[in-house]
């Protein structure tokens, strides 16, 4: 399926001296990366992040250092890590996700900031996509109207259902649910906003869907539910509640479908921006990026556990299907 359009442990991993053939791209370019989650950052992030910087010439033990700074989920840390990367001097700072965005830009208005986020300009780090002014540019992965798309397809899945039980990250999920309520309205869905901060409250969240009859679980956007996400599959396949997520990844773990773009590109995309901040462009003038592939992938073997049968009509759509 396609659609057009248009981030408490502290690490540093040194990717250091100079190639003969790198030296135009600057000796010694040192990047900020701040991640509201834990440590190590699970594939395919750093392993994108590293390949996007590589493909401007910035390569890993050659000429570029990133200091990464994760908060571990104790997002109150935020500000304090950014402050870290602030003061050892980084060029750029990509940050992931709002929360750290936000952190940011409260610390510095003249280090560069490229943010990857669920929506930048409704969240208010950025004026505008074309001309986003300010010391920050990003990528977005268009969050809030996947939403709609992927309640619409838990529907045709689940063509019963009247009940959905929707996992939150409270500090991610502010513009995403007022269009998946909009849809949810359109479908004749009632939605049971679960707000989960910490892998205790997932498995609180799924015993309150059960108890309060929801039939299926809508995943929302969220560094913190994706670093659980083998928690969440697990725990919906236990109360057997179809679930549909963002990233393909979830299904390749056991999850039932999921439709959004490429996690591996979107962090490409985010450090080929990084790297174009690095060779000059001022991120005022650099428009904010959007994914133009959105796939959809179903985990057939998952499916038949649940008793379910998927529609011909999604699956001639699909874009993988895992038997």
């Amino acid at each position: 399926m396609r659609l057009i359009g248009f981030v408490v442990f502290t690490l540093s991993l040194t990717l250091a001296p100079v190639a003969a053939g790198a030296q135009q791209v600057g000796k010694g370019a040192r990047v900020g990366l701040l991640w509201p989650g834990t440590c190590p950052l699970r594939s395919p992030r750093m392993e994108a992040f590293r390949q996007g910087l590589s493909e401007l010439g910035y390569i890993e033990g050659q000429n570029m250092t990133v200091d990464l700074r994760c908060a571990g989920e104790a997002v109150e840390r935020l500000p304090q890590l950014a402050a870290q990367l602030v003061d050892l001097n980084v060029q750029v700072i990509a940050a992931i996700g709002p929360l750290a965005t936000r952190a940011v830009q409260r610390t510095t208005t003249t280090i560069s900031v490229v943010a990857l986020a669920d929506e930048l300009v409704q969240a208010g780090l950025v004026a505008s996509l074309a001309k986003p002014g300010g010391n920050t540019t990003g990528v977005q992965f268009l969050a809030p109207q996947l939403n709609a798309k992927k309640l619409e397809l838990l529907k045709e899945i689940v063509p019963k259902i009247s009940r959905v039980a929707v996992l939150s990250d409270p500090g991610n999920s502010q513009t995403q649910l007022p269009l998946l309520e909009e849809a949810a309205r359109s479908l004749g869905v009632q939605l049971q906003v679960l707000d989960v901060r910490s892998e205790g409250d997932i498995v609180r969240a799924f015993e309150a869907a059960k108890s309060g009859r929801a039939r299926a679980t809508h995943i929302l956007s969220s560094p913190l539910l994706f670093a659980h996400t083998k928690t969440i599959v697990r725990l919906a396949a236990t109360h057997r509640l179809p679930a549909i997520y963002e990233w393909k990844e979830a299904v390749e773990a056991g999850g039932l479908a999921s439709y959004g773009p490429s996690l591996s590109e979107m962090w490409r995309r985010t450090a080929l921006a990084v790297g174009k901040v690095l060779k000059g462009a001022k991120p005022a003038d650099l428009p904010v990026e959007q994914p133009t592939k959105f796939e959809l992938v179903i985990n057939l073997k998952t499916a038949k556990a649940l008793g379910l049968t998927i529609p011909q009509s999604l699956l001639v759509r699909a874009d993988e299907i895992i038997q």
